[in-house]
């Protein structure tokens, strides 16, 4: 069984016991939230079941949500260089990004 969530502007294709990195998850008041905690993914496009049925929302499956757990809380990803540069003015600029993600365990996929 699989799922297709949405959570932070993207989209993931999800099973249980997988682990997967999503952008930053934090509360309603902003705060990081804890190892071990869980999180409800309620934004469902497509659930697929083992038999080889499945669910296509339009633009949500109704009643259907991923459980998680938060595994590490906030991890970076890869840097990214971002160099501007005009001609013949002498400007140069070169600044760096690292993505903050938060690392999740899928418990459960209900429909």
């Amino acid at each position: 069984m699989y799922a297709i969530v949405e959570t932070g502007g993207k989209q993931y294709r999800v099973s249980n016991n997988e682990t997967i990195n999503v952008d930053l998850i934090t509360d309603a008041e902003g705060e990081l939230l804890a190892n071990g905690e869980e999180v409800v993914l309620d934004r469902v496009l497509m659930v697929a079941n083992e038999d080889g049925s499945y669910a296509i929302g339009a633009p949500l499956v109704e009643k259907a949500i991923v459980h998680a757990k938060i595994v590490h809380g906030i991890e970076k990803g890869e840097k990214v260089i971002v160099f501007k540069k005009k001609r013949r003015q002498g400007y140069k600029k070169t600044i760096g990004h690292r993505q903050q993600h938060t690392k999740l365990l899928i418990t459960s996929i209900s429909s």
